[in-house]
């Protein structure tokens, strides 16, 4: 059975067990009530016929008078005098004024009882007077209990039955209003593949429950993402990258090794086959560091750090590895508020990102002025890298964060093209940002965003 189905079930049961319970209540204590009451109707009605009939001294028209005026006569009223000596056989008397021998017995003993035959009540009291004993008795139909208590069990079965009705479609509504969300879900995630793992749920406000569900799966989604690409990038570019120098290296050996050849050439070959071996070494640094930063953050300790600092850092950095370089760092744009600047990262991952822009920007900037600049909003830093260089064609700006791509017009440049995949990489764990924008011989400007503190 689906939840849904489930739940709709336990809460009509328990709706519909707690209405029954309340009608039934309802319908007991009216019932007994009845009872009682006819009961004591009965009784003040026996009371006044024994008054009236064998109390002298007794008005008896104004007790007749009375009973007429002010009190009903009930269905089926019967009044009996029935003598009640003290030799009196009970059974006969029974007999004989169709009346319960057990009411006989009571008002003997007790001076006044009650009973109940069919529909029929009895209620009666034992007067004392010069003749002898005498049980006077008075009977009729229960009129309330036999119509008005018969409508109210018919009134409170319909309530129950319609009340019945209207709670299942309120419960089936309800359920759907429930569940709805969470089966839209569920649908959204099936769609989600190895094929199309960019896909994301659709967010909405309506519920702030489904809300953090749909958070929380995006989140896992874009981890599972990375970690995907990371697996199938490493495979597939350590494939291609690594068979041109392992080609090269096994190129060299076969020459050398197929004729005798003088000292010179050898260590020409060598010189060849360690420049290659090199080669290898960096791109298998870099793929594994790649993957590194593509499964997540639990490896990697997170502080409190400042982006002005991470940003002259680099600065110092590029003063060593490119003298008599154009970087200019623009901090006129700083908040006056310091916080605003601190983000919660790792200081050497942050460097490393915000090291390979820079180095691109002055490597491909063709000698030209690059400006670094550093602001702040009231929940992002903004890091602003502009060149004057050779630019990106618009062809290849999809492809930049792809490892191991190079743009068409980079030829003549060294690199792996895996700066820019790597910095992607550190600014997702950092829940961070990167915009690219580029014109072929006008410059490329990056754009980096990293939410502070919160």
């Amino acid at each position: 059975m689906r939840t849904p189905t489930r739940i709709i079930l336990v809460l009509l049961l328990c709706f519909v067990g707690l209405i029954g319970l309340a009608g039934f209540s309802i319908y007991y204590f009216l019932d007994k009530y009845s009872y009682n009451d006819l009961y004591k109707r009965l009784e003040t009605r026996a009371r006044i016929s024994a008054a009236q009939r064998f109390e002298e001294g007794t008005d008896a028209e104004v007790l007749r008078m009375t009973q007429e005026t002010f009190l009903e006569k009930l269905p089926e009223q019967r009044e009996y005098f029935i003598p009640l000596p003290p030799d009196a056989d009970l059974q006969a008397l029974s007999r004989a004024h169709e009346v319960p021998a057990e009411l006989l017995r009571v008002i003997r003993n007790d001076g006044r009882g009650t009973a109940k035959r069919g529909l029929t009540f009895y209620a009666g009291v034992l007067q004392r007077s010069g003749p002898g004993d005498h049980a006077v008795i008075v009977s009729a139909h229960n009129y309330y209990a036999s119509h008005h208590l018969h409508y109210l069990r018919n009134l409170l079965t319909l309530l129950m039955v319609l009340t019945t009705l209207i709670s299942a479609a309120f419960f089936l509504y309800f359920s759907r209003r429930v569940f709805d969300p969470i089966t839209r879900v569920t649908d959204e995630l099936r769609r989600i593949s190895t094929e199309n793992m960019h896909l994301r749920l659709a967010e909405t406000r309506a519920d702030p429950e489904i809300t953090a569900l749909i958070t929380t799966l995006n989140g896992l989604l874009d981890r599972m993402e990375t970690a995907f690409e990371t697996q199938k990038n490493f495979i597939s570019n350590a494939s291609h990258e690594f068979g041109t120098p392992l080609t090269s290296l096994i190129g060299e050996a076969e020459v050398a090794l197929a004729k005798e050849r003088t000292s010179a050439e050898y260590q020409e070959t060598l010189r060849g086959m360690l420049q290659q071996a090199d080669r290898l070494d960096k791109i298998t640094r870099s793929l594994l560091f790649l993957a590194r930063t593509g499964y997540g953050e639990h490896r990697i300790t997170f502080n409190i750090v400042r982006m002005d600092e991470v940003v002259w850092s680099v600065k110092v950095l590029m003063d060593d590895l490119h003298p008599g370089h154009k970087l200019h760092v623009d901090f006129s744009l700083l908040p006056e508020n310091p916080r605003k600047l601190k983000v919660n990262g790792n200081m050497d991952l942050l460097q490393l990102a915000v090291g390979n822009i820079v180095n691109n920007a002055i490597k491909y900037g063709a000698g030209k002025p690059v400006q670094v600049s550093v602001a702040a909003g009231n929940q992002e830093v903004i890091i602003l890298v502009k060149d004057e260089g050779i630019g990106i064609p618009e062809a290849d700006l999809p492809f930049i964060f792809d490892p191991f791509f190079r743009a068409s017009n980079t030829a003549y440049f060294e690199g792996f093209g895996i700066g820019l995949p790597l910095t992607r990489n550190i600014l997702k764990l950092h829940k961070g940002r990167i915009q690219v924008s580029s014109q072929p011989g006008t410059g490329t400007t990056v754009q980096v965003n990293l939410p502070t503190l919160e």
